[in-house]
Order: structure tokens, then C-alpha cells, then sequence
């Protein structure tokens, strides 16, 4: 088990980004802070030499359509396949799940996450909400953000529950999973200012490559 803040200061894993949609400034800030290299990911040979990959928030099908026009697609399936630590935030929690709820005909994963994941869970845009949540191996509850948010609704057997709503009408729902080397939130911790989660991200990889 990985414990945030316990790397050395000298380890600073190169994280890919994937840039075809959301909020990838953002996460490339957010790596920083937690002691890695953030790179933008574009094409199949930038994935060269990552030692990790965040995918971002926005638009799964659109996302999904774009990696598939930059012959993404089936490299991102390898790479999870081999082992690549991968983080999935919002839309990148719908990329990472085996199987999809609500979504539209046709519409691709990338795979590797034992889950059920419901597509835009918790309503349309004018549904989003902030909520503090209780994060395992998090001392303190994360200041969350969803927006057209997805949620879990099964885990297979070797997917850990690492984050809950706490209150309100979705009490109980599933909002953060790991599974070995895939982590997913429902929520978008890039725009909170907290890297608490890119930096366990972070130790996941390390963990990894160690």
C-alpha cells in the first residue's frame, strides 16, 4: 500500500495527458504539484517512455471518436493491457470501464476496469454539484466536483472502493475505484487545488515502476 506524500523528492515519474478533450492544463498543474512530469499526449508514439496516463473529463463518445481518429484507440487498449498506470477522471472513469449504462450505440472503451459505470449518473450540466467525500488512503475528506458526472453501479471482485457519497439522494453511490494499476473518479480533482489525488496517482506509479 502506497501512502500520498511518501515517495522521495527525487522521483518524479513522467505522466502523459491525454489532450484531446477537458481540462488538461489543469491536470498537467496538478502533476506538478504532485511531484511528477506532465505531458501533453497526442499521438500513438507519444506514449513512448510514460510511466503513467491521466485521462481527462468531457465528452466520452467525443473522446472516444477522437482516439480513434488519431489511431489512439487500440495503443491506449495495449498499454492498459501491459500494465500502464492509469488515472480516469469523469469521462475517463466511462473510457476505463469494461461496461457502459446509458450509453450510445456503438460507443467504445478503452477498457481494463472490472466495472459497471452509468453515464451521466448524476444529471445534465445544470445537475452539477460540489461535495466533500471520504477518500480511502486520504487522512481528510476531498472537496469534490461533479459535473455530468458518471457513477459505479457493480465492481467486479478485484476492484477496491476507494470513494462514496456520503449524503442526499445518491448516498452509497461509488465515485472512486482502483484496480491494480487503473484509478477512476466520478468527480474532477483537477479543479479543486487539492493534488491529494494526483500525487496517490502518482505513488501508484512509482509503486509500479519500483
Amino acid at each position: 500500500m502506497v501512502t500520498p506524500g511518501s515517495e522521495p523528492a527525487s522521483a518524479r515519474p513522467t505522466i502523459g495527458v491525454l489532450a484531446l478533450q477537458g481540462d488538461v492544463r489543469e491536470h498537467l498543474r496538478m502533476l506538478d504539484r504532485a511531484g511528477a512530469i506532465g505531458v501533453a499526449v497526442r499521438r500513438p508514439g507519444e506514449l513512448a517512455g510514460l510511466d503513467g496516463l491521466v485521462m481527462p473529463g468531457g465528452e466520452s463518445t467525443t473522446i472516444s471518436k477522437l482516439a480513434r481518429i488519431f489511431d489512439l484507440l487500440e495503443p491506449l487498449r495495449q498499454a492498459v493491457k501491459d500494465g500502464l498506470p492509469v488515472f480516469g477522471t469523469c469521462a475517463g472513469m466511462i473510457l476505463l470501464a469494461d461496461r457502459i449504462e446509458d450509453g450510445i450505440e456503438g460507443q467504445e472503451t478503452i477498457g481494463g476496469l472490472d466495472v459497471v459505470v452509468r453515464r451521466n449518473a448524476f444529471g445534465r450540466q445544470v445537475d452539477s454539484f460540489e461535495a466533500d467525500v471520504a477518500v480511502a488512503h486520504l487522512d481528510e475528506p476531498f472537496h469534490a466536483l461533479f459535473i455530468r458526472a458518471p457513477w459505479v453501479e457493480e465492481v467486479g471482485p478485484g476492484v477496491e472502493v476507494v470513494a462514496t457519497v456520503a449524503s442526499g439522494p445518491a448516498a452509497g453511490r461509488i465515485v472512486a475505484v482502483r484496480q491494480r494499476h487503473l484509478l477512476a473518479t466520478s468527480f474532477h480533482p483537477e479543479v479543486t487545488g487539492d493534488p491529494r489525488l494526483h500525487r496517490f496517482f502518482a505513488d501508484i506509479v512509482r509503486e509500479r515502476g519500483a
